[in-house]
Order: C-alpha cells, then structure tokens, then sequence
C-alpha cells in the first residue's frame, strides 16, 4: 500500500525512502519511490493508468515496430555487413576500421536520447518522431548506392544511427504513460521487435545477396523499414500532459540517487561487451570450419532466443522486479561471452548462440525498466536520455576495442575475455544497485553478504585486469588514431 502524499526535504530525492519492513520486492519499491515522486500535476493521470485497452496495445505495437526497425536493423544486421564489406566492398580497410561503422551506428541510437528525452517531457514528440522516420528510411536507401568508406561511415554509420536513435527513446519511454502493473510485460513485448528484426533481416540479407546483389538487398531492407514504420506513426502516441520541468536538458540532481548514478555506469561498462559476441559470431564460426552461409543463421538464431529471454524476463519482472531478473541472466551472459570463443563446431556454436541470445535479451529486454521508475514519472525523458548518452560511450567503443583486440592477436579469446569482463563488472554493479534501491528485509536475512563483497571484488579484479591489458596492449592510440 502506497504512503500518503508527504513533503520531500531537500535533502532527500524523491525515489529514496527510508527502509520498510514489509517490503516485498524491489518491483514493489521502485513503484512506490516513483509514486511517491508524481507531482500534484500527474497524480490524476497516473492513478488512471490502463494497463491495457485498445489504445494502449496499439501503442506498444507501434513501439515494437519502432524496435524492429531501428535495434532490430542496425544492431542484429552489422554482422552481415562487417563481413561483407570485409571480404567484398572494403576489402581494404582492417576490421577494426570497418566496425567503427557499427559502433558509431548503435551508439547513435542511444546518444540522442538526451535530447529527444528532453522534448518528450515538453510534449515534442510526433513530429521528431515523423521525421527521424522519414530521414531513416532515406538513409537506408541512400545506404545502397555508397561505394567508399567514407560515405558508409556518413550515411550508415551516423545519420542512420542517429534517426535510429530519434525514434527509438522515446518510443520506449512512452511505454511508462500507458503502463504501470504490466510495464515489464509490455517492455518485453516491445523488445521483441528487435529480436524480429535480428530474425528477418540476417536472414533476407543472407539469401538476397548472392541473389540480387548488395544494392537491391539494401534497398529490400528500406521498404521493410518504410512499412514498419508507415504503421508506427499512425498508431503511436503519448498519453501524459507535457512537462515544464527545470534545469534544461539535465536534470544533475537525478544523480544523487546513487543507484542512478551506479546504474549509468553499469549499463556503460555492459554495452562495453554485450555487442561483441553478435558482431563477431559469424565471422568466428567461419574460422572454424562453418559455411559462410550457415554462419549468418547464427544471429537470427541468437535473436530468435533472445525473442523467448526477452518476453520471458518481462513476464518475470513483473514478479520478482527488474534488477532481479536482470542479475543472473547478465552474468550468464558474461560467462557465454568468455566460452564463445572456445566453441569450435557448427553444433557448440548454435549452443552458444541460443543461450547467449536468451540472456542477453533480458537485459535488452529490462535496462530501461530502472530508470524509468527512479523518479517522477514526469521527467522520466530526461533519466532515460542521461542514462542512454552515458551507455552509448560503452557501445561506441565496444565493437572497435574487440576489432583492434582481433586484429592484433588474431583470435577471438582475447575479445571474448574483454567483453566477458565487462559484463561480469555490470553484473556486479547491478547486485549494488538492488542494495541501494532497499533490498526487502525477509530476503535479505538469505543473503550471503561475505558472498556479495566477493563477487563485486571479483568483478572490479576482472574489469580492472581487462582495462590493463586494454591500455597497455591492444589500445595504442597512435594505431587507433590512424585507424579512425
């Protein structure tokens, strides 16, 4: 049961309440902090939350489509076009240089979120959202007609990660206007358009090239895009009134919340690796022995997984709470991320690519769920865009770190015990996190604490070891610079 509405001192955030014995579960807790945070202004709206109904599916159907076409074509399909360009296009640009395309693609997704969040929570938000749509969908085409890596870089990499990435925050926070009970299921489902398009557009990509040629397989990949997204703009919408909030695009005070503050740092260091495994799978499983034309499959495999993680950790978090379900399944993904690279048949690499796809998609599935419910449910576009800007730092330098790493020492162990140790830090981290955000009282009387101490040192031995050998070994930024 919610407290009554109280003053909150200044030196208290809202979001932080002193510890309650009948806690429950940290779902429980987040919920009651960010209701305890509503202003008098969303009291109303939030009280009326649907938790389903036909305006508000359509919505999540919309931000599913919204998914589809921007995590689920820039992230799940680069391993296609690495490769591709490595041995076709590009063939003489190393691929650490070529995945600097990926990188800056997927970070761009995230990078604007700090300003899209801003104009989301001022009520901006159809008319950013229809035009970020119509300049990806050009983007895409323009993307065939490229021949040098400059224009790739320029069209694929940036403008193509950054009208991605207009569309995409928002389309996941409105999620917190239409939902509240059922926000882990609905983030789920939303989700799952990126794990559709991971399945789709590897595997049209995979049977088109050798078909039609790279031109026409791309610009197949804009009319896909230009559908999805004709749907999405007629259907998606906010529900909340804009929000005249303070302190412009930052809202600094936010990181007083030291779980905030230690959530930002994690989601950089896990976007650090969490790519490297889907970027790299391919090209790895063809260095064993697989077929080319069987290694693509890998991914659609690894997203068809990570379709079940991700609505299985939604249901799931409804239950037990976010950073709960979240905990085990990252370390999973971490540990797969080390054994990938030992993997050394057709057969351990489907193994490989099915459990690392089912875990890391609860996390893609669950990162935004925190931050949304850290504060008032007003300025959750400003969290989500301070939170998305500090991850995109971890996925714009994951993907050429492990290219450099590659390159250098010619295998896939030494990325793969680089990206392994920056999952396991940020599962470390998020076992930190679910102390600050007041573990329940009855759980915790079953808590090893000796047990949590030594996982969090073993995960800062291990992201402290991998940043060692990353500086002193593999990142010498004479060669970095003129790889750029």
């Amino acid at each position: 049961m919610l407290h009554e509405k109280t003053t909150i001192s200044p030196d208290v955030q809202p979001g932080l309440t002193p510890p309650r014995p009948d806690t429950i579960t940290d779902d429980q807790e987040l919920h009651e902090r960010s209701s305890q945070g509503i202003t008098d202004k969303y009291a109303k709206y939030v009280g009326g939350t649907p938790d389903g109904g036909l305006k508000a599916w359509s919505v999540i159907v919309a931000s599913m489509l919204t998914t589809f076409c921007s995590l689920g074509y820039v992230n799940s399909t680069w391993g296609i076009f690495q490769d591709y360009y490595e041995r076709v296009l590009l063939p003489d640009e190393s691929p650490s240089t070529i995945a600097w395309i990926g990188s800056v693609q997927i970070a761009f997704i995230f990078l604007p979120g700090l300003i899209t969040g801003r104009l989301f929570d001022l009520g901006h938000f159809k008319i950013p959202y229809f035009a970020a749509s119509c300049g990806l969908i050009v983007c895409t085409f323009l993307t065939a007609e490229c021949k040098h890596y400059w224009q790739f870089f320029l069209v694929q990499g940036l403008f193509t990660g950054l009208f991605s990435g207009i569309i995409y925050a928002p389309a996941v926070s409105v999620v917190s206007h239409w939902f509240s009970k059922k926000k882990g299921m609905a983030l789920g489902i939303v989700s799952i358009g990126s794990s559709l398009g991971g399945i789709l557009f590897p595997i049209a990509g995979q049977n088109l090239l050798p078909l039609v040629g790279f031109k026409w397989t791309v610009r197949t990949f804009g009319l896909m895009i230009l559908i999805a997204l004709g749907i999405a703009n007629l259907t998606i919408d906010r529900r909340l009134p804009p929000a005249n909030v303070q302190d412009g695009l930052l809202n600094l005070t936010a990181f007083r919340n030291p779980a905030y503050t230690i959530y930002c740092i994690s989601g950089m260091a896990c976007f650090l690796g969490l790519y490297t495994a889907l970027t790299y799978l391919p090209l790895s499983a063809t260095a064993v022995g697989v077929s080319t034309n069987f290694s693509f499959y890998l991914v659609a495999i690894a997203n068809a997984a990570s379709g079940f993680g991700r609505l299985s950790a939604g249901l799931l978090a409804d239950q037990l709470g976010p950073l709960n379900a979240m905990i085990p399944f990252t370390s999973l993904a971490g540990i797969l991320t080390f054994a990938w690279p030992y993997a050394s048949s057709q057969r351990e690499l489907i193994a490989i690519s099915l459990i690392y796809g089912f875990a890391s998609g609860t996390y893609v599935s669950l990162f935004v769920a925190p931050p949304m419910a850290m504060g008032d449910v007003g300025d959750v576009g400003r969290r989500m865009g301070m939170f998305m800007t500090i991850a995109a730092l971890g996925t714009l330098a994951g993907p050429p770190i492990s290219g450099a790493i590659n390159a250098w020492t010619g295998g896939f162990k030494d990325p793969g015990f680089y990206a392994g140790g920056s999952l396991l830090c940020c599962f470390s981290r998020y076992r930190r996190i679910r102390a600050l955000l007041v573990v329940p009282v009855c759980f915790r009387r079953h808590v090893n604490a000796q047990c949590d101490i030594l996982l969090t040192v073993a995960g800062g031995i291990v992201m402290f070891s991998v940043l060692l050998l990353f500086v002193v070994r593999y990142l010498h930024l004479g060669q970095l610079c003129g790889k750029c």
